[in-house]
């Protein structure tokens, strides 16, 4: 096949000496040996090596340069018409130092473009990874620099200069070496966030003092260390201070139940931070009451539940206009002294916050304190406690004490915890029975299904106080199985073991047993052996009219019968039946 054009073709100079011709070659030809393509350039040029060959520039400023491929094919060519001060193309500039304050950089360098103005570009390389670019229109001869400024104090950045040609720009010359230069130190900026704790002992109180770097603080130099001062606000009693190397953040002091103020600093090699301050109130004794409750976890202040999200644990309270600030505290470790107290600041007009945490878990309860503050005081407002998400309580109630009788079962738990040991807040208990050789169907249960399809009765308790249940309706003489589980916003984990039951037999029975069979027997055999005095007793003989000493009168005889005259006795009453009677009288 004939050769393709020549592409890209240009020509450059980066000396004003020389000028390069470079270009790229087009399709294969598929031609080889004496038949490949050859290319030559319309002026006097030298091929170091293919697609690129340099010419001398002496005094010729506008150049026509062609360049020819040909093979037995075919003849192709493409030609660059330019005026060299147009074509300059730099090397990259060397040498680079610089000078130093705490916030300003000089940057220096040197280039081998002699004669020629450069306009220069330097790319500031921040330690956040962002990239600042930043030109010099400099163009004094031969030695160029560009000042740097806002730049960070005792900072480490890494910079890198290119350059083109000022006055007719064609292109930018190569990065230079990265140079990495760090800025001189500074007075620390901004305050430390500062924190405390209260303790309430003999004579005064322990108040831990914890402080941490803000967002907005710089240490700004090579080392830091803190200075914590405390004096009395009432009078003018010498401070007191003390001085802790960067490996601190906190410390313990004793303060009586005067007022006090805390104020810590941070200070490097050139000077102090401004000054954090924390203001103590005198202890009152209605104070170190509420202190000691709070200590011991008795105060009266109510403590809410709060509940966890994706993103944390939300929490919020009623604002109140007379602070400036809220503060949240809570332990990172609550099962843990120390407990990796932190806090977190918000500002006057902030009514909740989520709360998150890479310590937290799911199954640990966290406590939280809301705090406002007025003046550099902390108040105590509310309390807070909740789970970044529940799970099922990991023990079983174990069941203390078993009362039976033939119908029913007390069951009674009173040592199981319902406090901040358990991983969810208890909301109530699930007692579970069964026969062990039938499904269960007692009154006032709900049926519940195990794996397997066996049927449990379930009875709910929802008072997590509530730790004796009375299962009754049971049969009397009757094995059955029991478990007590307690519950949580998780639920419950799944039924493991059984406690095993034998009901009595029913004493009732027994006796209505008794005194249907036994008494009765008792009884025959007694009349048996009495039976004729039962027998005089229950059926005695028809005793003879003749016998009766009623019929002791004068005897009047109608064949062989006594009989009464009405003329022998005086009647009480004489009562006539009937009519009928009296005429047959």
């Amino acid at each position: 096949e004939p050769p393709d054009t020549p592409k890209d073709f240009s020509c450059q100079t980066r000396d004003m000496r020389k000028v390069t011709c470079t270009w790229s070659q087009g399709g294969d030809t598929y031609l080889y040996g004496e038949n490949s393509p050859i290319y030559s350039l319309s002026e006097n040029a030298r091929c170091s090596k293919q697609c690129s060959c340099s010419l001398d520039i002496g005094q010729q400023r506008i150049w026509n340069v062609t360049v020819t491929v040909e093979n037995a094919l075919g003849k192709k060519a493409a030609t660059d018409v330019f005026n060299v001060n147009h074509r300059i193309y730099p090397t990259a500039p060397f040498q680079l130092w610089e000078k130093c304050t705490d916030t300003e950089m000089t940057l220096h360098w040197n280039h081998r473009n002699k004669g020629i103005e450069l306009f220069c570009q330097t790319e500031v390389l921040q330690p956040d990874g962002k990239v600042e670019l930043h030109n010099s229109s400099d163009v004094h001869l031969p030695h160029k620099s560009i000042t740097v400024g806002g730049l960070q104090p005792f900072t480490e950045y890494t910079v890198r200069v290119r350059c083109g040609a000022a006055e007719h720009f064609w292109r930018w010359s190569e990065w230079s070496e990265a140079l990495t230069v760090r800025t001189e130190e500074a007075t620390p900026s901004g305050k430390l966030d500062i924190w405390r704790e209260i303790t309430p002992v003999l004579g005064g109180r322990n108040v831990t003092l914890f402080w941490k770097q803000a967002p907005g603080f710089r240490a700004n130099g090579r080392s830091i260390s803190y200075e914590v001062i405390w004096e009395k606000t009432e009078d003018g009693s010498r401070p007191e201070s003390f001085s802790f190397s960067s490996v601190y953040n906190s410390t313990r002091i004793f303060i009586d139940n005067h007022s006090y103020r805390i104020s810590i600093m941070a200070k490097n090699n050139v000077n102090f931070s401004l000054p954090s301050v924390l203001i103590i109130s005198r202890a009152t004794e209605n104070s170190t009451k509420i202190l000691f409750r709070s200590f011991l976890g008795t105060e009266e202040l109510k403590e809410e539940r709060v509940n966890g999200t994706d993103d944390g644990i939300f929490i919020s309270w009623e604002p109140r206009c007379i602070y400036d600030s809220y503060i949240i505290d809570w332990c990172n470790f609550p099962k843990l002294q120390p407990c990796d107290l932190q806090w977190k600041r918000f500002g006057p007009n902030a009514s909740s916050a989520v709360i998150n945490s890479a310590a937290f878990v799911a199954g640990v309860r966290y406590n939280f304190r809301i705090y406002g503050s007025v003046g550099n005081k902390a108040s105590l407002l509310e309390k807070k406690t909740g789970y970044l998400r529940e799970l099922p309580p990991p023990l079983d109630p174990v069941v203390e004490k078993i009362e039976l009788t033939f119908n029913a079962v007390t069951l009674s738990w009173d040592s199981y915890p319902t406090n901040e040991s358990q991983s969810g807040f208890v909301k109530g208990y699930h007692v579970y029975v069964s026969p062990i050789q039938e499904n269960c169907s007692l009154k006032g249960s709900k049926k519940h299904i195990l794996s397997g399809d066996s049927e449990l009765c379930k009875y709910t308790i929802e008072n997590p106080e509530e730790k004796r249940y009375t299962v009754e309706h049971l049969m009397s003489n009757t094995k059955y199985k029991l478990v007590v589980k307690a519950y949580t916003g998780g639920g419950e984990t799944p039924i493991a073991n059984f406690i095993y039951i034998d009901t009595p037999y029913n004493s009732n029975t027994l006796y209505f047993l008794l005194l249907l069979v036994v008494i009765p027997t008792l009884i025959a055999a007694a009349c048996h052996w009495k039976k004729k005095w039962v027998k005089e007793c229950c059926c005695p003989a028809i005793p003879s009219p003749n016998k009766s000493k009623v019929l002791s009168f004068k005897e009047f005889k109608i064949d062989s019968e006594k009989v009464l005259k009405i003329s022998d006795c005086i009647p009480d009453m004489l009562a006539v039946d009937s009519k009928v009677e009296t005429q047959k009288l």
